[in-house]
């Protein structure tokens, strides 16, 4: 059965502690050994919560749809008590901080039953496309482990990927729950802006930018967790529309006919990989054979310059990151405490004015309705997840040249920058295949507050075109 549970959902998994057929201590039992075999070739879980993982499972658990299931959180901006919480920093992890309270995800996480197994790797700050922080070494791709998993979220991507867990939290503040979810082979959904709530220590996180949700294998996971963790909290500074139905229910039966356009050309001249573009262009034409009115066009505003608005709100976010923390330890941040990348980036943060921020924003949301409107005659947007399959290794790694990779990056992350901007629900699919076996992912982005659209879609093209049974070279 263990063998056998490391290929289930969530979904599955759970409906095994409903119908008696295994108990939720043998469902962590068997994650617990999954990490032990298989997770020193990925060096993907940094934390492990085993003693408390039992004592939990053991015990009265909530009633919740994931009642007894594995979980596995980033260890950044979901916070658990009494937890190791470092978010990549090894000046954290040099104090062995620890986590007073949960943070509303992780109880709303709890409340739908899931057990939590373990934290899992980020880069330092979760600041960077892969995860490699000096703090606790690369995380390896189960696909190929000399290649990147993806990031911020990477530590969790390639242990959902690796089977060591059915689903694991990630954030989203420039594409780091879609960019790993492509580079791993699975489903990640960011949802709409405020559809969860990131209290109670912030109302937003790096301005308006931070998404929180989970990596999955399965479309009907990520709806059944998003129904589980949606809502507003006492506190939000705002909140998304409340959905009309349960996601779930999205997911069921096929989607009327949308109004589909698709994009495989990069934006603002940046090149596309061939095979990014390729995967993009056989949806298309899935999405027309299924009954949808598919046409080539997007919304011209994605042309525009956005780094104009994201790069002060990015580096400010990381300056008050550095701020923050040295507040709560009581021990000022200096350069030698913190990797190259972040703390030249915070230096650029300090040198934004108030009034600079503002114009950011603005920037930011005039960029918003103007790519938005485009949702006024079309039902969703089909564009590459990322520009590049996955990357090598030590490419994005601290050590590297800014100014060298940065082309590389502008490349990767052209069409994940945007939707964090915009807040609206992009989810990306393993659709694609490139040359050498490596995932690819295919995004859908709808209109604000529509994650049923995104999920139904998503569902319709995991049922034509499942990926269910695919298994990278690292797996339990």
């Amino acid at each position: 059965m263990t063998d056998e549970l490391a290929s289930l959902d969530a979904t599955a998994q759970a409906e095994l502690v409903r119908s008696g057929e295994v108990t939720a201590g043998e469902l962590v039992d068997a994650a617990l050994e999954r990490i032990d075999a298989v997770d020193p070739a990925i060096n993907a879980v940094i934390h492990r919560f085993d003693d408390k993982a039992r004592t939990v499972a053991a015990g009265e658990l909530p009633d919740g749809p994931f009642r007894g299931v594995p979980f596995l959180v980033k260890d950044i901006v979901c916070h658990t008590a009494g937890d190791p919480y470092h978010c990549g920093m090894q000046f954290l992890k040099d104090r062995s901080w620890t986590a007073e309270t949960d943070a509303f995800l992780a109880v709303k996480l709890r409340r739908a039953g899931f057990v939590f197994v373990g934290k899992t790797n980020t880069p330092e700050l979760a600041s960077t496309v892969t995860t490699e922080p000096r703090a606790y070494g690369a995380t390896r791709n189960p696909w190929a482990t000399d290649h990147s998993p993806g990031g911020s979220s990477g530590g969790s991507a390639a242990a959902v990927a690796a089977g060591l867990a059915p689903v694991a939290h990630g954030n989203d503040m420039g594409g780091s729950i879609r960019n790993p979810a492509s580079q791993c082979g699975l489903v990640g959904l960011k949802p709409t802006r405020a559809r969860t709530s990131l209290g109670p220590g912030f109302g937003e996180f790096w301005g308006p930018l931070t998404h929180e949700g989970v990596l999955t294998r399965s479309v009907r996971d990520t709806a059944a967790v998003l129904d589980a963790i949606q809502g507003p909290m006492p506190g939000d500074p705002y909140t998304a529309p409340p959905p009309e139905a349960p996601f779930a229910a999205a997911v069921a039966a096929d989607p009327s006919p949308l109004r589909v356009g698709f994009r495989a050309t990069g934006l603002g001249g940046v090149a596309v990989d061939e095979q990014c573009a390729a995967a993009v262009v056989a949806t298309a034409e899935l999405l027309d054979r299924l009954g949808h009115a598919v046409e080539e066009v997007s919304p011209a505003a994605l042309d525009e310059p956005v780094a104009d608005g994201y790069l002060p709100v990015f580096a400010s976010a990381l300056a008050r990151d550095l701020d923050r923390w040295s507040a709560a330890t009581g021990d000022a941040i200096r350069d030698e405490h913190v990797e190259p990348w972040n703390w030249q980036v915070s230096e650029m943060g300090r040198g934004v004015t108030a009034a600079d921020y503002l114009a950011a924003i603005e920037q930011l949301q005039s960029f918003t309705r103007r790519v938005a409107a485009w949702w006024k005659y079309h039902d969703v947007l089909v564009v590459p997840t990322v520009g590049l399959p996955p990357p090598k290794l030590g490419v994005f790694a601290p050590e590297a040249d800014l100014s060298a990779v940065l082309p590389i990056l502008t490349q990767l992350t052209q069409f994940l920058i945007p939707f964090n901007v915009t807040g609206q629900p992009a989810m990306s699919l393993p659709l694609g295949t490139s040359s050498d076996g490596l995932p690819i992912g295919v995004q859908i982005v709808g209109a604000y507050g529509r994650e049923d659209v995104v999920l139904a879609l998503g569902a319709q093209l995991e049922r034509a075109q499942p990926w269910a049974q695919r298994r990278p070279a690292v797996h339990a």
